[in-house]
Order: C-alpha cells, then sequence, then structure tokens
C-alpha cells in the first residue's frame, strides 16, 4: 500500500520501508543522477548490484533493468556505529532504479527510520531521522 507525500511541490510515494518516485530520465540517466546528488548530501556508492546481470548470469533468466545502490554517508554510519555496534547488519542505505512494467524510471530509497524500528534505541532513531531527510531530498531532486 503506497501513501503519497507531497514535498515542496513533488509527489513521492511512501511505502511502510521507503520513499518512491517515477521519473521523466533514462534508466541510466537516473542511477548517473542520483549518484551525484547522492555525492551531494555526503554519501558515497559503495556497491552496484546490477540485478538483471546477475539474474542472467546466475539463473539464465531474462529480468528488467534493476540497480541497487549501496549508498554511505560515512559520518552517519560512523556515529550510527558508535550507538549499536552490530548496526553494520542494516548498513548500507539502499537506493534502487528499475524499469517498471510500464516502461518507466522508478527512483526509491530505504526508509531507515522504518529499518530501525526493530531497534530498541532512541539515539540511533534521530541519527535514522537525519538520514531519511537526506535521502528524501536526494530522491526529490531527481
Amino acid at each position: 500500500m503506497f501513501e503519497y507525500l507531497i514535498l515542496r511541490g513533488i509527489t513521492l510515494e511512501k511505502t511502510i520501508y521507503g520513499f518512491t518516485k517515477t521519473v521523466n530520465l533514462t534508466y541510466q540517466q537516473t542511477i548517473e543522477k542520483v549518484t551525484e546528488e547522492l555525492k551531494n548530501e555526503g554519501f558515497g556508492v559503495l556497491t552496484e548490484i546490477d540485478v538483471k546481470e546477475t539474474l542472467k548470469k546466475k539463473l539464465d533468466v531474462d529480468f528488467k533493468p534493476y540497480k541497487i545502490l549501496g549508498a554511505c554517508n560515512p559520518p552517519f554510519a560512523y556515529k550510527a556505529l558508535q550507538e549499536e555496534e552490530q548496526i553494520g547488519l542494516m548498513l548500507p542505505c539502499n537506493v534502487i532504479v528499475y524499469v517498471n512494467d510500464e516502461s518507466k524510471t522508478v527512483l526509491a530509497a530505504v526508509d531507515p527510520v522504518a529499518s530501525m524500528q526493530a531497534i530498541d534505541n532512541q539515539n540511533l532513531l534521530k541519527i535514522a531521522d537525519q538520514i531519511k531527510n537526506k535521502l528524501k531530498s536526494v530522491i526529490e531532486r531527481v
């Protein structure tokens, strides 16, 4: 189920675990633009998983263009690790770009607050909220 958030005139779909936006860019343009916007918010992309390529190689199945970007903001990751030693299980923050069944490019980012609700640590939730705001800003600007 989707909720819709309207921020600064931009509509984002909100699921219980992330934020989504359909964009008017190609798949490759979206990957380039979101990587640039992540950098502007202090994130680096640590991992890139090309799901389409992986599924073809491992299972010999065809799948739509779909990429998972593992984004990390080092200062926030450090703060989170100081609060919760095993928080690395929840890192990095995943951002996905894919082409949907209507041939439109979709961009989505995890909601770190939703991810952190399983952990009883209020300081960690404050950090997650700051990261959430940065990721929402990234999605808005693409």
